[in-house]
């Protein structure tokens, strides 16, 4: 395994979809310039400083990509209340980290999403006219997975409006304009005019978002497009802590050859 010590890290700060202050980490190759800037979006109550987050955005580091990974609005160590966030808030929050990284250095032209953060990303790339290349892992086909699962598990939220949430052990409130804010997407629309090479990586056994997923994006988008199982059931990519970079290198590689073709 690489070590951490061949990139570097820069903290940052950019404004939001919403207005707030959101925190981010630009990792960097440890010597040179990078030859291309990436976005990473993570995953449902996660934070940029998940395992598998940080592991993928420095191999992809190693590899010669400079990644910007950012927490999402009231995640974190980025403003805002989550409560009043939705998908659509997420989606806002990528392109608002792809005009960050245009104005500062240059547009990404590579954007990588976990669970969540790739569904929104699969939304969020036509917004992001430099992107070529995209990879999700552990993506949702639609939100209204994660709508039925909110509802299952936080019943309050639809009859009063708001309810508590939990995930990993910690506890999020919800409002009901999240879920009339999922109800509203259709993702697999963006996939079919997505007009950029498409990754999809998902574990076989995953539990929390079901290969189906996988299989309906690929099905939707049009070539160039890949498709990656991984064995096992790991949704976060933290049981084997060679997964998370595995995928970055992956990932690396094969967006390398895209953005030279193209």
């Amino acid at each position: 395994m690489s070590s951490q010590s061949e990139t570097r890290s820069e903290r940052l700060t950019f404004p939001g979809a919403l207005g707030h202050a959101l925190s981010a980490r630009l990792e960097w190759p440890a010597e040179g310039e990078p030859h291309s800037f990436a976005l990473f979006a993570h995953c449902f109550t996660c934070t940029k400083d998940f395992k598998s987050g940080v592991w993928i955005s420095r191999a992809l580091a190693r590899r010669g990509f400079a990644v910007l990974r950012f927490d999402f609005t009231g995640l974190g160590q980025s403003g805002g209340d989550f409560a009043d966030t939705n998908f659509t808030s997420n989606v806002g929050d990528i392109v608002a980290a792809a005009d960050y990284l245009r104005v500062q250095h240059e547009a990404p032209t590579l954007l990588v999403g976990h669970s969540l953060g790739g569904t929104a990303t699969l939304v969020a790339a036509e917004e992001i006219p430099e992107s070529r290349a995209l990879a999700v892992i552990a993506s949702a086909s639609d939100t209204d997975h994660l709508r039925q699962t909110i509802l299952n598990e936080a019943p309050d939220v639809a009859s009063s409006g708001r309810g508590d949430f939990t995930v990993g052990g910690q506890t999020f409130e919800i409002k009901r304009q999240l879920l009339e804010d999922l109800a509203r997407q259709h993702v697999l629309e963006h996939v079919a005019h997505l007009e950029r090479a498409l990754l999809i990586i998902h574990s076989e056994g995953d539990q929390t978002v079901p290969v189906a997923h996988a299989e309906r994006i690929f099905a939707a988008a049009a070539a160039p497009k890949a498709f990656v199982t991984l064995a096992g059931d790991d949704h976060l990519l933290i049981a084997n802590r060679e997964a998370g970079p595995w995928a970055g290198d992956l990932i690396a590689t094969w967006a390398a050859g895209q953005l030279n073709a193209r």
